[in-house]
């Protein structure tokens, strides 16, 4: 089986934005083959400050190296992905992202050439209610990413391929918690009944543009901290 773990980094989240930065390495029968894909990208728009924090990559920086546009790498990086699973800490993000410049080129979306694993959602299950983030998954599997001070997508789909290989390799901690749970036994739950029959509350529900804004925050921490709190199962 081949696949392609992958990373981008962007202009910033929602609607407009743009990707700055592609990174992919090739993993074949669970083995990396040293093969990868690495471009830098103007994304002829600004880059948000608080993204700009994160990667550290500049508009200025990107102009001084003479970075393609996305039109001009897109044949050659749809080529590199063909057919494989991509691999995605937070796949929704960046295949978002992805999808969004296919169609400003009219070209066929992610999903229709490519399967997609979310390591993001694959960790959650795992380990509910811990921390998923990137930098926490290689604490739990001791891998060392002391050399990740910025952001960086060729980076950071290395030290995820190393992530997804031990996460996928063997026994992990969720079996011995299933064992533990199973051998303790469920606690008793007292329930005040009179609770029950609390007055109805009104509820004031978000418009679509708040969720809408809600969403893409959220994405946004899910890629790059310790993943949403509301989104944990």
């Amino acid at each position: 089986m081949r696949q392609i773990v992958l990373d981008t980094e962007t202009t910033g989240i929602g609607e407009g934005h743009r990707i700055i930065e592609i990174g992919c390495v090739e993993v074949i029968e669970r083995k990396l083959t040293g093969r990868h894909y690495h471009r830098y990208i103007h994304p002829q728009r600004d880059i948000d400050a608080e993204a700009q924090e994160v990667h550290g990559i500049s508009i200025e920086w990107l102009e001084e190296t003479g970075a393609p546009v996305f039109a001009q790498v897109a044949d050659e990086f749809r080529e590199f992905i063909a057919g494989a699973e991509l691999v995605i800490h937070n796949a929704a993000f960046d295949v978002g992202m992805m999808d969004a410049e296919f169609d400003r080129l009219n070209l066929t979306k992610t999903a229709q050439f490519c399967g997609v694993l979310d390591t993001l959602k694959l960790a959650r299950d795992m380990f509910p209610g811990s921390r998923v983030s990137l930098d926490a998954l290689c604490k739990r599997y001791d891998i060392d990413n002391s050399h990740r001070e910025l952001h960086g997508a060729l980076l950071d789909s290395e030290i995820l391929a190393e992530v997804y290989l031990a996460m996928t390799g063997g026994q992990t901690d969720l079996a011995l918690a299933v064992e533990d749970n199973q051998q303790g036994g469920a606690a008793d739950i007292n329930i005040d009944e009179s609770l029950l029959n609390a007055a109805e509350l009104v509820v004031v529900r978000a418009s679509d543009d708040e969720i809408q804004a809600h969403e893409q925050m959220l994405d946004l921490v899910d890629k790059k901290s310790e993943g949403a709190l509301w989104r944990r199962s």
